[in-house]
């Protein structure tokens, strides 16, 4: 394993939290955020920056687009991934969009989206029953030629499915990120067992044409460790290149700490060869003492580096307290951000 003081892996450490989240639930009733928002993907569009995040109003998940100029104040721009109770399709209840095709994975580079067969292409996963995450989920391809980003067409079964799959993940499939590499399409996906205490891990599987995929036989490629803070999950990958490595953000869970409650927290792994994972000893963004918005978990990267400045979105969770605008099951749920150096 890769100690955390290692010189190798400093550049990718953000420390410095921003004092309040980016980004939160609205409260409104019947609203597609009115219990929490979830899992930020940045990317730089049209002179602005964009997140893509999910709402969550005590149905299912929606997912939806806000802009900023400056990284830190986001203003809602409009629903993109909808729920629709009505129709019979496999995605009825919403879903939650974790990921668009970028035009390039380099960390060095602020992440700007790229066309495939001149469209703009959303990796998203959907449950089939209302509730929180209720069912095994499966993932699907959406895809647009509009240049607001807010007109998507959606594939009328999934591209990628547990049902098919091996016993790690036959209870469902969570995020996943598509990333190219000699011409082959990589999808990294985490998925959980069928365990009433249940273990989340990530595989990944390749494609030529987005359409069909081959899981990869060594998976799952990022494994849980039984001995470490990652016991149960290793979860949500947010993978770059950086020169000759690739370089994943994670978020493991499972070690019982002092106060009593696992937390989620954001890890690192190292890989040459996309297939192969050196994780790195200890979290690299750890929750927060209490009174913090980050008490509970921090989990689900999303990595910008603009300039020297690197920029780690990240889902965080406390207890909620009056005055918060928003509770999902007894927490407050936010979009938060850390930077390498002071804000």
């Amino acid at each position: 394993m890769i100690e955390l003081t290692d010189p190798k892996i400093q550049k990718y450490l953000t420390p410095y939290r921003y004092e309040k989240p980016v980004l939160h639930g609205s409260g409104i009733l019947g609203a597609f955020d009115e219990k929490a928002v979830d899992i930020p993907f940045v990317f730089w569009h049209q002179n602005k920056y964009y997140m893509l995040y999910t709402g969550f109003d005590g149905k299912g998940y929606q997912s939806a687009l806000a802009t900023s100029d400056d990284l830190l104040h986001w203003e809602h721009k409009g629903v993109i991934l909808k729920r629709n109770l009505d129709s019979d399709r496999w995605d009825r209840i919403g879903g939650a969009a974790t990921w668009m095709i970028k035009e390039s994975d380099d960390f060095n580079q602020i992440p700007k989206l790229g066309k495939v067969e001149g469209k703009y292409w959303l990796v998203y996963h959907s449950y089939p029953s209302t509730g929180y995450e209720n069912g095994p989920a499966e993932i699907g391809l959406a895809w647009t030629e509009d240049e607001e980003l807010l007109d998507w067409h959606f594939p009328d079964k999934p591209c990628f499915s547990w049902k098919d799959g091996a016993d790690w993940e036959a209870g469902g499939l969570y995020k996943a990120c598509i990333i190219r590499n000699n011409d082959i399409w990589y999808m990294f996906y985490n998925a959980k067992d069928k365990e009433e205490r249940w273990t989340e891990q990530t595989g990944v599987a390749t494609s030529k044409d987005l359409l069909h995929w081959e899981r990869y036989e060594g998976n799952p490629v990022m494994k849980v460790n039984r001995e470490s803070w990652d016991e149960r999950f290793v979860s949500d990958p947010y993978i770059v290149k950086d020169g000759d490595i690739w370089v994943n953000f994670y978020f493991g869970y499972g070690k019982i700490y002092e106060d009593g409650h696992s937390h989620a927290q954001e890890g690192l792994a190292l890989s040459a060869d996309l297939l192969h994972w050196e994780k790195v000893r200890e979290p690299i963004l750890s929750f927060g003492p209490e009174g913090t918005y980050y008490s509970g978990h921090v989990h689900k990267a999303s990595i910008v580096k603009k300039d020297d400045t690197l920029y780690h979105f990240y889902c965080a969770t406390c207890p909620w307290k009056e005055g918060d605008p928003t509770s999902a099951y007894g927490e407050y749920r936010t979009i938060c951000v850390a930077a390498n150096k002071k804000f």
